[in-house]
C-alpha cells in the first residue's frame, strides 16, 4: 500500500495518475453540449448504493471509469454557457493549474512551519486586495473557506468591538433581501432572536437608509447597543448593491461597525469599467469577498478584510504545541492567529496563479464581460411581453417570470413558472434559479461565464416561455 503515497519514489505513478485523470476531464468537457443530463435522484442513487466502498477496485483507470458512470457524466457543469442558475463561475485554467499544485504539496496554512512560502503569498494577496478596496496600512484578514465563514468572522468581530457583555442587547442591521449568513451569524454568535433587524429596500432592491436611520436612533431610544450594519456589495437574488456612502456616514455617525458583504460584486474591484460601483467600500471596518464568485477561482476561495488589523485578536488563542506566544515576539508570522479555522488548504495559491498569468485586468475584463451581458438581457426581457423582469442590473443577474397572456391568476403563473424551471432541469437544456418576490415565484438568472451570448439568454426563455404554455395547456385539459 505505501506505493499509493506521494513520495520521491512514486514521482512517476503520480504524473501518470493525474495525466489520466485530467484527460478524462478534458474530454468531458470538449464533448459537454448541455449543462446537466437530466439524471434523477431515483436513477443516481442505486448506482451508487451498490458501490462497496470496502472491495476497492485496485486500478486507476476503473475507478476513473466507475467515476464517469456515477459522477463525471450527470455533474452540473457550470462552464456551459447555459448554465444560468447560481453564483458559480466558469474556472481559469492558471487557477486549476494552482489547485493541482496545492493539492499535491499539501501546505497547511495555520502555521509558518506547516507552508512557509505560503504564509508570504497569502500575505500578499490579502494586502493587494486591502489595496483594491482602499481600506488603508493598517489594514489585514485572512482567506476562509467562503462568505459565510467570512460573514461570521466579521460579526465575531464586531460584537466584540461592541464591548457589552449582554448580548441581548445588541442590533444588527441588514437589508431584507442579505444573505441569510447573516442572520445563522447572528445565532451561532449567541445573539438574542431579535438581534438581526431587517430594513427595507426600494425598487431597486437596495437598502433605504432613511429607514435605517430610523431604526439607529430607536436603537438608541431603547437603550440597545447597535453592533454592526451590514451593507451588501452585490445581493445573492437581484446583484442589487447598497448605497455604501449614505451607510457609511450612518455607522460614523452613531458609531457602529459597518460590514460590506461583497462575496458577489468583489469582482467590481478588479473591473475596468464599474469600479465606481463600490464607492464607499473603502470606508468600511470588514468586507467580505468571494473569489470563486466573480474572480472566476474554483471553490473554495475567499477572505474576509479588515480596516484594523489589530481586531483580529479576537479570533486568536495561542496553543504551546502550535503557535506559542512567544512567536509573535520572534515575529514568526502565524495565519492561525487570524483565522477561525486551524488546519487550512493554500487556497490562495490558486489566486495567485491566476494573478501571476492573466494580471488583475484579465479578470476584470471577464467580469466586465458578463455585467455588460446582463445589461444586454435586461433589454431582452423589458421587450418581451411574455416576462415581467423585477429589476435593472447593477451587476449580472436577471430576476424574472414568465407571464402568460392568457392567465391572471397570480397562484396559477407561480405554478407555471416552477413548472417551467423544473422542466428545464430534468431535460438539461438549461439550468435557471428561482427565488421569491413579494410572496410571488421569479426565476433568476446568474450570469458569470462571458461565453454565454445573448442568444443563448433568448433561446432559454424560448424554451421557459415553451414549457409555461405546456403547463398551463395541460392545466386546462385536467380541468376541462
Amino acid at each position: 500500500m505505501r506505493s499509493h503515497l506521494l513520495n520521491d519514489t512514486t514521482a512517476e505513478q503520480y504524473r501518470r495518475s493525474v495525466t489520466e485523470g485530467v484527460e478524462r476531464v478534458a474530454a468531458k468537457l470538449a464533448t459537454t453540449d448541455r449543462p446537466f443530463t437530466g439524471v434523477t435522484v431515483d436513477a443516481l442513487s442505486p448506482r451508487i448504493d451498490e458501490i462497496d466502498l470496502d472491495k476497492p477496485l485496485h486500478d486507476t483507470a476503473a475507478v476513473l471509469d466507475e467515476l464517469e458512470d456515477v459522477y463525471l457524466r450527470d455533474a452540473v457543469y457550470f462552464h456551459h454557457p447555459r448554465y444560468l442558475a447560481h453564483l458559480n463561475c466558469p474556472v481559469v485554467i492558471p487557477a486549476v493549474l494552482g489547485e493541482a499544485v496545492l493539492s499535491a504539496v499539501n501546505s497547511s496554512l495555520d502555521t509558518w512551519d506547516q507552508s512557509a512560502g505560503g504564509t508570504l503569498i497569502e500575505r500578499k494577496l490579502i494586502d493587494w486586495t486591502t489595496a483594491r478596496i482602499g481600506l488603508g496600512p493598517a489594514a489585514d484578514g485572512v482567506f476562509t473557506s467562503g462568505g459565510t465563514q467570512s460573514n461570521l468572522q466579521a460579526l465575531l468581530l464586531a460584537r466584540e468591538e461592541a464591548k457589552t457583555e449582554d448580548f441581548a442587547d445588541l442590533r444588527v442591521f441588514t437589508s431584507e433581501v442579505s444573505h441569510f449568513s447573516v442572520q445563522k451569524s447572528a445565532k451561532l454568535l449567541g445573539l438574542g432572536p431579535d438581534a438581526v433587524v431587517t430594513i427595507p429596500v426600494g425598487p431597486d432592491k437596495r437598502m433605504r437608509t432613511v429607514a435605517l436611520a430610523r431604526e439607529l436612533e430607536r436603537c438608541a431610544e431603547d437603550g440597545l447597543v447597535p453592533m454592526a450594519v451590514v451593507a451588501t456589495g452585490g445581493t445573492t437574488d437581484f446583484g442589487s448593491i447598497d448605497p455604501l456612502p449614505e451607510i457609511a456616514g450612518l455607522c460614523e455617525q452613531y458609531g457602529v461597525w459597518m460590514h460590506v458583504d461583497a462575496a458577489y460584486g468583489c469582482g467590481l474591484l478588479a473591473s475596468l469599467k464599474y469600479r465606481d460601483r463600490l464607492t464607499g467600500i473603502e470606508r468600511a471596518d470588514s468586507v467580505t469577498v468571494d473569489y470563486h464568485k466573480s474572480f472566476f477561482q474554483p471553490v473554495s476561495s475567499s477572505a474576509v478584510l479588515v480596516r484594523d488589523a489589530a481586531t483580529l485578536r479576537h479570533a486568536t488563542y495561542h496553543a504551546e504545541y502550535l503557535n506559542p506566544r512567544r512567536m509573535v515576539r520572534e515575529r514568526i508570522p502565524n495565519q492561525v492567529d487570524k483565522s477561525l479555522q486551524t488546519t487550512r488548504r493554500f487556497d490562495a495559491l490558486k489566486l495567485w496563479m491566476t494573478l501571476r498569468v492573466m494580471g488583475a485586468d484579465g479578470i476584470g475584463q471577464l467580469f466586465d464581460e458578463v455585467c455588460d451581458l446582463a445589461a444586454e438581457g435586461w433589454k431582452l426581457l423589458a421587450a418581451d411581453p411574455r416576462f415581467d423582469v423585477v429589476v435593472e442590473p447593477s451587476l449580472s443577474t436577471l430576476v424574472f417570470r414568465c407571464i402568460p397572456a392568457a392567465v391572471t391568476d397570480p397562484a396559477e403563473i407561480d405554478r407555471a413558472n416552477l413548472y417551467a424551471r423544473k422542466a428545464l432541469f430534468a431535460s438539461g437544456d438549461a439550468v435557471v434559479a428561482g427565488t421569491k418576490v413579494a410572496g410571488r415565484h421569479y426565476l433568476k438568472f446568474t450570469l458569470l461565464n462571458p461565453e454565454t451570448t445573448t442568444a443563448d439568454i433568448a433561446a432559454v426563455l424560448d424554451l421557459i416561455a415553451g414549457h409555461a404554455e405546456q403547463y398551463l395547456g395541460e392545466s386546462l385539459d385536467r380541468a376541462s
